[in-house]
C-alpha cells in the first residue's frame, strides 16, 4: 500500500499507539479507512469523468468530421447540377407520366367501347356451303366404291 512495506506500517502504528492511546487507536483506524474510501471513490469518479468528457471530445470531432463532408458533398452536387436543372428534370416526368396517364385513358376507354359494340355475326352460308360440298364428295366416293 502506497509503496510501504511491513516495518514502516508497524511503526506508524507503534506512533498511533503511542500518541493516541489504545482506546482511541481502532476509532482513529476505521476513520481513516473511511477516509482512504472515500478518497479512492473520488479519484475513481474524477477519472470516469475525465474518460467520458475525452469520448465526448471524440464524439463531437467524429461529429464535425461527418458535418464538414456532408457540407463538401453538398457543395459538389450543387456545383454539377444547379436547381433549374433540377426542374427540369421534374418537368420532364411529369410530363411523361401525364402522357402514360392519357395512354391508359385512351386504352381503357377503347376496350369498354370494345365491348359494348355487337359482335358480328359469322357468314354461315358459306359454310354451309362448304359441308354441302363435303358431302356431295363423299356420296361420289361412295357410289364409286
Amino acid at each position: 500500500m502506497f509503496g510501504m512495506g511491513f516495518s514502516e506500517i508497524l511503526i506508524i502504528l507503534v506512533i498511533g499507539v503511542l500518541f493516541l492511546g489504545p482506546d482511541k487507536l481502532p476509532e482513529a483506524m476505521v476513520k481513516i479507512a473511511k477516509f482512504f474510501n472515500a478518497f479512492k471513490k473520488t479519484i475513481n469518479e474524477a477519472k470516469d469523468a475525465i474518460d467520458q468528457e475525452l469520448k465526448i471530445e471524440d464524439l463531437k470531432k467524429e461529429a464535425l468530421e461527418y458535418k464538414r463532408r456532408l457540407h463538401e458533398t453538398t457543395e459538389d452536387i450543387k456545383s454539377t447540377m444547379n436547381i433549374d436543372e433540377l426542374k427540369e428534370i421534374q418537368k420532364g416526368t411529369t410530363n411523361i407520366s401525364q402522357s402514360i396517364k392519357d395512354n391508359i385513358e385512351q386504352a381503357v376507354s377503347s376496350a369498354k367501347d370494345l365491348e359494348t359494340k355487337p359482335k358480328p355475326k359469322k357468314d354461315k352460308t358459306k359454310q354451309v356451303k362448304k359441308v354441302d360440298e363435303h358431302k356431295e364428295e363423299v356420296e361420289k366416293e361412295e357410289k364409286n366404291v
